[in-house]
């Protein structure tokens, strides 16, 4: 009897073999993504914990190069580190009370005084009546009396996803426990994920590694010095200006320069509200506007490309999309690392590619 199905061609068993292994590894690689986003809030601690382990690394290595034994040099640094912020916080936070205190006291006659200068415009311009401020703002404390509870509840569900106010605090205390056991044995894990790569894949693991490392590098320390330069340079032009609560806004914009656009935006918003109360009237808004677009040019033309350059690799477009994905997957703190993790999946997708355009299923030509 002839067997038809003898003249089909059957794929040879090592191809078959390939391709299972292929598929094998897909569905591996889509259960531990899977596993990765159930686990997101503990694998973002640990995530966080690890760049500031990987930020301090080099202060405990040259301890440790000055005969200090390197758990000792870990816990001198972290304090050290603990220190600082908290030294700063001691000595800034009166400050911006008193400032805040004072911005207050002022607020009312502020409010009237500008109610007074509006109204009279408004008619006469637009032919409208607009009511009291300061009978809307007592209409606003009342439900915000009300409904207050119900609105912070919303506006940390927004921020935290379903974390509540005692997973954040703990968060913030795991954080430094994590640090300290990763910077103790930050080397002896280098190394043994090192001595885990096949060695057929050494060479180019490496590479990976090495460009990941200089991105990441070059982003925390240039982002970190971008930041501070950019809150003094708007702490100082506010300041010029002469308006209420100068610094901590100016702070506060310089601060949130890693979110692109919305750390500007804020400190522009606050900003003009300072101004527009104000009895010297619209020049003082016109100077914070002036002054805040300055450093605003002056941070697209100078600080950033020369401090952080473009070394990470992501523009703005890019940034925008990485930040919006982050944050719909990971909520609040998606929106922190999506810059770094954009930066850093950029260069896994450029190596793929490479690889890819080198493969011989792409360079096959047809035979037809």
């Amino acid at each position: 009897m002839f067997d038809r199905t003898a003249l089909v061609a059957q794929p040879p068993l090592p191809m078959l073999a390939a391709i299972q292994r292929r598929i094998l590894f897909v569905i591996l690689l889509a259960m531990a993504f899977g596993l990765a986003y159930l686990l997101r809030g503990v694998i973002f601690q640990l995530f966080f914990a690890f760049l500031l382990a990987y930020a301090l690394d080099p202060l405990v290595d040259r301890l440790e190069a000055a005969k200090v034994p390197r758990a000792l040099g870990a816990i001198i640094v972290l304090l050290g580190l603990f220190t600082f912020f908290a030294t700063v916080a001691f000595l800034s936070i009166p400050y911006f009370v008193d400032e805040v205190r004072d911005a207050a006291r002022d607020l009312p006659t502020q409010v009237s005084t500008l109610e007074k200068r509006l109204a009279p415009w408004l008619w006469n311009t637009f032919k409208v009546r607009v009511p009291s401020i300061l009978d809307l703002g007592n209409t606003i404390r009342e439900r915000f009396s009300a409904e207050g509870p119900d609105t912070m509840r919303t506006v940390v569900l927004a921020l935290f996803g379903t974390l509540g106010y005692v997973a954040v605090l703990l968060s913030a205390l795991i954080i430094p426990v994590f640090a300290l056991y990763l910077l103790i044995d930050f080397d002896r894990i280098v190394a043994r994920a090192g001595a885990l790569i096949p060695r057929r894949w050494n060479d180019y693991v490496r590479a990976f590694a090495k460009d990941v490392h200089v991105t990441l590098r070059s982003y925390v320390r240039g982002q970190i010095t971008a930041n501070l330069v950019l809150a003094a340079l708007y702490a100082l032009g506010l300041s010029f200006a002469g308006i209420r609560l100068a610094v901590p806004i100016g702070i506060l914009t310089g601060m949130l320069g890693f979110v692109p656009y919305i750390g500007f935006m804020s400190g522009l918003l606050l900003a003009v509200v300072m101004a527009a109360l104000d009895p010297r009237g619209v020049t003082i808004v016109v100077q914070v506007i002036a002054v805040m677009g300055a450093i605003q040019v002056l941070d697209g033309l100078v600080v950033t490309p020369r401090i952080v350059g473009r070394s990470v690799g992501l523009s703005p477009l890019e940034v925008l999309l990485t930040m919006m994905a982050a944050g719909s997957l990971f909520g609040f703190f998606g929106v922190l690392f999506a810059v770094p993790l954009g930066a850093v999946l950029k260069i896994a997708s450029e190596r793929f590619i490479q690889y890819y355009l080198s493969t011989e299923f792409y360079r096959k030509v047809s035979e037809t």
